[in-house]
């Protein structure tokens, strides 16, 4: 009777690797996207016209071997099954982790773990909803609140970051987003064996602050920029 529960036992080990090798995968392919888009997004400060050459740029990007926003699509696809291993792999072990708890008992607050990883679940629910918010704003919806145009991805930015509230949201948002870049790059790293030793676990904590404190802190500045005037069409 042992033997299958060895089994069983490795069996979900093996499970629970998988899980977690996809979610450090699906996350460094997001952090790869998210630090192209901020480099993108910084183009406003360079004007109306250097922006929309950019914008339609990832439209025409592989042509002719591709079809027009040929690129863009087969980016998005990526993302798409990208994002879905993500939120699956991650409810997977939520769910498994709730179920290792066979008896409820009262849980002490962990004091050494960061506020990152604490609110690393919610902050993904953020961030999922943000998203699709997102893209209806700028993307499938392209809603501009202020009655403006919406095919001038330029006037569209500005016109959006210049209502408060809109700014706001975002700005939660890249908070949201900074703390789950912090905790899921040390993480992934842990997962995909870089964190074996002292120095390799303080260079993976290193590499979460940069990689939050950059990419978070670079999406803020084209909100904050047109809110106080700097960037304007």
């Amino acid at each position: 009777m042992a033997t299958p529960t060895l089994v069983r036992g490795a069996r979900a080990s093996r499970s629970m690797i998988t899980l977690k090798i996809v979610m450090a995968g699906s996350g460094l392919i997001f952090i790869a996207f998210t630090l192209l888009h901020m480099y993108g997004n910084l183009h406003a400060f360079a004007g109306e016209v250097a922006f929309n050459e950019y914008a339609e740029h990832l439209r025409t990007l592989g042509e002719p071997m591709l079809p027009y926003s040929g690129a863009l699509w087969v980016i998005r696809i990526v993302l798409i099954v990208s994002l879905v291993a993500h939120v699956y792999s991650a409810a997977k072990l939520w769910r498994r982790s709730n179920e290792a708890r066979r008896v409820k008992y009262a849980v002490k607050k962990n004091v050494h773990s960061s506020l990152s990883s604490r609110t690393m679940r919610w902050g993904g629910i953020t961030l999922l909803a943000f998203i699709i918010w997102h893209l209806l704003n700028f993307t499938i919806g392209k809603v501009n609140v202020t009655g403006g145009e919406t095919n001038n991805p330029y006037q569209l930015v500005v016109d959006s970051f210049s209502t408060w509230w809109l700014t706001i949201i975002y700005l939660i948002a890249m908070a949201a987003l900074g703390m789950h870049l912090h905790h899921g790059t040390w993480s992934a790293m842990q997962t995909l064996g870089f964190t074996t030793s002292p120095v390799a676990r303080k260079r993976a904590k290193i590499a979460g602050w940069v990689v939050a404190v950059v990419i978070a802190g670079g999406f803020s500045l084209v909100p904050l920029f047109t809110l106080f005037g700097v960037i304007t069409y």
